[in-house]
C-alpha cells in the first residue's frame, strides 16, 4: 500500500527538517482503506468507504517538541509545513526531557512474519460484505413477535505504516480486520425495552464467524426480560470473558508512564509490591502471531519483548516510554503494552457459575468511574442473580462500588475462556465480598 516514492517522500521530509533546524525527527507514513456498512431490519442504512494517506511528523527543536499531520504529500507543500513547524515549536515551552529513544533500542527488523494481514483484503466484494449483513439480521427477523429491530453492522479496514527517525530507525507493518456485529432491540408489556448485542472480530476474512451474532444478540437481548434490583449486600461477583477487562483496564491505565509521571495512579511506587491475589498473572505476547495487537515495535520504535506484568499478584513491570522515563530518572520500558495474555484456570464459565453460592454475574456495564489515583470505582451494572450454582433472575439498575486494590486481591477463580478477538485475551474471573446497592 505504501510505495516507494512515497517512502522517498517521507525520507525527504526528515532530511529537510534536519537542515532547516531540527535536532531530531520522527515521520510516520500512514496509509489505510475502510469499509463500513450497515443493515436495519431488511433495508441498507449505511455504506461507507473511505482511503487515506498521510503524513505524522515529530519536530524536536531545542528542547522542544512539537508535531502535525497532513494529508497534501507533494514535497513543497510538506516541506512549507516543516518550515511552519519548526518556528512555532520554538514558541512551545523548553523541557530537555523531549527526545528520540535510543537508537539501541530500536527495532532492528529482525523478525519473522507475524502474520497480520489478509492478503485477500481487496478481492472481497462489497456485494460480500452486503449479503453478510442481510444474513445476520434475516437469523432473527421474523423469529419473535417482540423484536422491534435488528440492525447489523460490518467494519473493515487495512494500515499501512512506515516509520522512520533521524536516528537510524526504518520500520514498516501491514495490518487488516474485520468486524461483524448485531444489536437487537425488544419490547415488552412494560415501558422496559431491552436491547443487546455481539459481536466477531479477526484479522483475516476466513476466520470471521459469519453466522451466529445476530441469535446470540437476540439470546442476550431476551434474558434482559424482567430485569429488577436485587437487594443490596456483598455477593460474589462473576464477570464473564466479554466484560471482564473493564476491570482489568485500570490496572494497565495506572501502569502508563504519564499517570505515574504525574502521580495520578494508584500503583505509583509499587513495583515488586503484591497488588492482586496470587491467582492473577498477566504476560505481555507481543510476537504472537495472528493477533491484534501483536507488533515488533511500540509507537516509538523501541523493540518490544516478551514481559511479566503481575506474576501472581506481584506487581512487575510499567509501560514508560522515553519521555516519561527522563521525567522520573528511570529505565524506560515501552510505551504501551501489545497483547495480554493472563494465567487460566482450569474451570469453563459454565463451571464458575455453578459454584457460586450467592453472587451476580454482571453481563453489561452501565457508565461509572474510576478514581485512577486512588483505584476507588464506582460502575453501573446489569446482569442476574445467582443462587446455589443457579440463576433465579435477570438484575438492572444496580451499582458496584470499592477500590480496585481490594477487588483483585479478592479474586477467587479465573476462567479458561479468554476471547481471542481483541488485543487482551482476557477470560472470565469470578471475585468475592462484592459490594452491590440495589433495593
Amino acid at each position: 500500500m505504501i510505495t516507494n516514492q512515497q517512502k522517498d517522500i517521507a525520507q525527504s521530509c526528515m532530511h529537510f527538517a534536519l537542515k532547516n533546524g531540527c535536532q531530531e525527527v520522527r515521520v510516520s507514513l500512514i496509509a489505510s482503506e475502510a469499509t463500513a456498512l450497515e443493515y436495519r431490519n431488511e433495508q441498507l442504512d449505511k455504506l461507507q468507504q473511505s482511503t487515506e494517506n498521510k503524513l505524522f511528523i515529530e519536530l524536536f527543536v531545542d528542547n522542544r517538541k512539537g508535531s502535525f499531520t497532513t494529508n497534501r504529500l507533494q514535497p513543497a507543500e510538506v516541506h512549507k509545513h516543516i518550515t511552519e513547524g519548526i518556528a512555532a515549536t520554538r514558541f512551545l515551552g523548553e523541557d530537555p526531557h523531549f527526545r528520540l529513544p535510543h537508537s539501541d533500542r530500536y527495532y532492528k527488523g529482525d523478525g519473522y512474519d507475524l502474520e497480520l494481514y489478509d492478503a485477500n483484503y481487496p478481492n472481497i466484494s462489497i456485494d460480500q460484505k452486503m449479503e453478510l449483513l442481510r444474513n445476520a439480521n434475516a437469523e432473527v427477523l421474523g423469529k419473535d413477535p417482540r423484536l422491534i429491530s435488528v440492525t447489523s453492522t460490518f467494519d473493515d479496514n487495512r494500515t499501512a505504516e512506515y516509520t522512520i527517525a533521524s536516528n537510524g530507525l526504518e520500520e514498516e507493518n501491514i495490518d487488516s480486520a474485520f468486524t461483524l456485529s448485531s444489536e437487537v432491540a425488544l419490547k415488552t408489556d412494560t415501558d422496559a425495552r431491552p436491547e443487546s448485542f455481539w459481536y466477531d472480530s479477526h484479522l483475516f476474512w476466513h476466520q470471521l464467524d459469519k453466522q451466529g451474532i445476530a441469535q446470540k444478540a437476540l439470546q442476550r437481548a431476551l434474558g434482559k426480560i424482567g430485569q429488577r434490583q436485587a437487594p443490596s449486600g456483598r455477593y460474589q461477583m462473576l464477570l464473564d470473558n466479554t466484560q471482564a477487562s473493564r476491570m482489568v483496564s485500570p490496572i494497565i491505565s495506572a501502569m502508563m508512564g504519564t499517570a505515574l509521571q504525574q502521580k495520578n495512579s494508584f500503583l505509583l511506587n509499587k513495583l515488586g509490591s503484591p497488588i492482586a491475589s496470587p491467582l492473577l498473572s498477566i504476560t505481555d505476547t507481543p510476537h504472537l502471531k495472528q493477533s491484534f495487537g501483536a507488533r515488533w515495535c511500540d509507537g516509538e520504535g523501541v523493540a518490544t519483548q516478551l514481559r511479566s506484568l503481575v506474576s501472581e499478584g506481584l506487581l512487575n513491570a510499567y509501560f514508560i516510554n522515553t519521555y516519561n522515563a527522563g521525567k522520573m530518572q528511570m529505565t524506560p520500558t515501552v510505551s504501551a503494552p501489545s497483547v495480554l495474555q493472563f494465567a487460566l484456570g482450569d474451570k469453563s464459565f459454565d463451571e464458575l457459575l455453578a459454584g457460586v453460592q450467592r453472587g451476580i454475574w454482571v453481563s453489561g456495564f452501565n457508565g461509572g468511574n474510576t478514581n485512577p489515583a486512588t483505584g476507588d470505582f464506582s460502575f453501573g451494572v446489569e446482569g442476574f442473580l445467582i443462587e446455589n450454582g443457579t440463576i433465579v433472575q435477570p438484575v438492572g439498575e444496580m451499582n458496584i462500588t470499592g477500590n480496585l486494590l481490594n477487588l483483585w486481591n479478592n479474586l477467587l477463580a479465573v476462567g479458561n475462556d479468554p476471547r481471542q478477538n481483541s488485543p487482551w485475551k482476557v477470560p472470565s474471573f469470578l471475585f468475592g465480598d462484592v459490594a452491590f446497592n440495589g433495593v
